[in-house]
């Protein structure tokens, strides 16, 4: 029997778990960043828990236990993706996209019109998932840019709910 995937808006209790999966998904490619750049994406516990401040953050459960998170956050230039991770043992499973439906959920309740995301090459299958759920190729990051580890950065336009009009 397969368990269910349960994805839903993170809580301060989740902080250490939200962590732990962070360090999980990317601790295979530690070598790939620089060690400033790998502290960055694999936060500890109080910067998970000082990011509740800067916008929402899910995770996704089986069977009760954290296997994936994403957090959103605000800046000019759109809505921000970072920390997009998903626990080895539960990749494969569509956790990725269902956390980017709520992502996407979320968006279209604001009047931004834009979503963004930084990724790597070296992290397989990141880059297609993202494209799969449509998002699109904007430009290569240098290594300057980003604590030393070059990337890509990658968006798509938020898609905004459709209002059922009454009468017509």
């Amino acid at each position: 029997m397969v368990s269910e995937v349960i994805v839903r808006l993170a809580a301060a209790e989740d902080a250490e778990a939200i962590s732990r999966v962070l360090i999980e998904a990317f601790g295979a490619y530690r070598s790939n960043y620089t060690p400033e750049a790998f502290e960055v994406v694999t936060p500890d516990v109080n910067e998970i828990l000082g990011r509740f401040a800067e916008g929402p953050q899910w995770v996704a459960e089986i069977d009760g236990q954290v296997v994936g998170t994403v957090s959103m956050t605000t800046e000019p230039e759109g809505l921000y993706i970072r920390s997009m991770a998903v626990s080895p043992n539960a990749q494969g499973r569509g956790i990725g996209h269902k956390l980017l439906d709520a992502t996407d959920e979320f968006a279209a309740g604001t009047d931004l019109e834009r979503i963004f995301l930084y990724t790597t090459y070296f992290v397989p299958g990141a880059k297609e998932m993202y494209e799969k759920h449509g998002y699109g190729f904007v430009r290569d990051t240098t290594a300057e840019e980003w604590y030393g580890t070059p990337g890509l950065e990658m968006d798509k336009r938020i898609e905004r709910k459709k209002q059922n009009a009454i009468g017509s």
